[in-house]
């Protein structure tokens, strides 16, 4: 038996699986951000860590045995400081913070973005690590000397379980990583200020990631046996490509989660040809995943359903109620106090309603805003190069009515993961994989087809959507002048 967790931006998760990868249990504790001056979003890496103590430790009760593996994967970029001992120096920084925005347009503007971008395939944006780093480096530079380790949130978990300071290929995929060489890039560091702070990463190990045996206190804390093997990484988006089948270059996945995230598999790590996203490390030796994860996906809905007072459940029938193009109801889907980060970096980026009347009614706002989400999805894929099958999961996938329009949009087959926890499901395969096993675990699915008879409407919509977002990134620019 293994254990899958799944440390999300707001829930941590814990899945157990038998050997044929059949799901066994689930447990899963919201988790909290908090949000203060100066775009700050932060979280209290100890109450993460006790998250993942208590999943853990539920499922493990829960089992009919003792598993002989916990495989961790869960949010990548921001930035989490501890010190040599692993403990917080100071609140974890979300890739939801904003602080750093400021250092974002600077970088922009000197050219050192576009320098990274050739060096690394990422192009930065506020809540990344070197962005976050450059801003304490400058407003606080007393909390980076007495941090040891910078990282992500997987990678503190991990040395908080094990005691071992490491990180996985694709955590450090970004911003730092040289992805031919798969090792820190001393041009990057240097490029963005950091060559000083090189001390605070940890080092790399993929493919496959770090694995190593649970430590003697975190083994009391879990209920399992001290040295039951821990496995860190691949991370989130890359645990849910390899939970849904994504393996094949050209293949994509959209992840209808918090964040819109949506990457395809490739062959080629060559230079990318737009100024935005990420190029990931895979678990594959020659496979790199090119990401465009919009900042917002199944956060905005909730904030609009919870604005007009209306549940999740009622969402399939708000769709239903108002036709495609929700009478002439449009939406940008910018909802991130930090701005966008795919398919274009823009820390002022601001989510709008347009056409509103009288006459508008609750369903023709949610339609208006799950096609505006639809629509950026279809501008990411442009961007990645999206030519194969693409596969969708996450929680807004759980939805028929909206996975349909997905489709729609799209104008293409989606086939959806019937894994329900995808990421959690991932990161156990790609640890048994590491260590030599092929437990050929089933990827089960079910294709959505899209409609023909709105097919030319959408292509319309897209074009028009385009348009907006042009004319918006207009004004979003004369914005972050008038804010350097």
């Amino acid at each position: 038996m293994y254990i899958g967790v799944d440390i999300g931006t707001t829930l941590t998760k814990a899945v157990g699986y038998g050997d044929d990868g059949a799901e066994l249990c689930v447990h899963s504790v919201p988790t909290e951000l908090t949000h203060g001056d100066g775009g700050r979003v932060e979280q209290d890496a100890d109450a993460v860590v006790s998250s993942v103590t208590s999943v853990i430790r539920a499922v493990a009760d829960e089992l009919p045995g003792r598993p002989e593996l916990v495989a961790l994967t869960g949010q990548g970029d921001g930035c989490w400081l501890s010190d040599a001992d692993g403990a917080p120096v100071r609140p974890a920084a979300s890739w939801l913070d904003g602080r750093a925005a400021d250092v974002v347009r600077r970088w922009d503007r000197d050219g050192t973005a576009d320098a990274v971008l050739a060096q690394n395939g990422g192009m930065i944006f506020p809540g990344a690590s070197a962005a976050i780093l450059a801003a304490l480096d400058r407003d606080d530079p007393g909390v980076l000397d007495r941090a040891a380790t910078a990282t992500h949130c997987v990678g503190t978990v991990f040395r908080r379980l094990t005691g071992v300071r490491a990180v996985d290929l694709s955590d450090a995929s970004y911003p730092f990583l040289d992805p031919r060489t798969r090792d820190w890039s001393d041009d990057v560091l240097r490029l963005t200020g950091l060559e000083h702070r090189r001390e605070l990463l940890p080092p790399v190990v993929g493919p496959g990631g770090p694995a190593a045996g649970l430590a003697d206190g975190a083994a009391g804390a879990l209920g399992l046996p001290a040295g039951t093997t821990v496995s860190a990484g691949p991370y989130d988006l890359l645990a849910s490509a390899r939970g849904s089948g994504t393996v094949a270059p050209g293949d994509g996945l959209l992840i209808v989660g918090t964040t819109l995230a949506c990457q395809v598999m490739t062959a080629d790590p060559g230079p990318i040809p737009h100024r935005a996203g990420l190029l990931l490390a895979t678990w594959q030796p020659e496979r790199w995943i090119r990401a465009m994860p919009a900042m917002v996906g199944t956060a905005s809905l909730d904030w609009l359903l919870q604005l007009i007072g209306a549940p999740v459940s009622a969402l399939a029938g708000l769709l239903a109620e108002s036709p495609p193009g929700a009478r002439g109801v449009t939406v940008l889907p910018y909802w991130s106090a930090s701005g966008e980060r795919a398919p274009f970096v823009e820390a002022s980026a601001r989510g709008r309603f347009d056409g509103l009347h009288l006459a508008t009614s609750r369903a023709d706002l949610v339609r208006a805003l799950c096609e505006g989400l639809a629509y950026a999805a279809r501008h990411c894929f442009d961007a990645a190069g999206l030519t194969g099958r693409l596969a969708v999961c996450g929680g807004g996938a759980q939805s028929a009515a909206w996975t349909q329009l997905f489709a729609d949009v799209l104008g293409r087959p989606l086939d959806v993961v019937d894994v329900p926890q995808a990421g959690a499901y991932g990161t156990v395969l790609s640890a048994l994989e590491a260590r030599g096993e092929t437990p050929g675990w089933p990827v089960p699915a079910h294709t959505i087809e899209p409609s023909t008879t709105h097919r030319a409407h959408y292509d319309d919509g897209f074009a028009a959507y385009l348009d907006r977002v042009a004319a918006a990134r207009e004004t979003w620019s004369h914005a972050s002048e008038g804010n350097a």
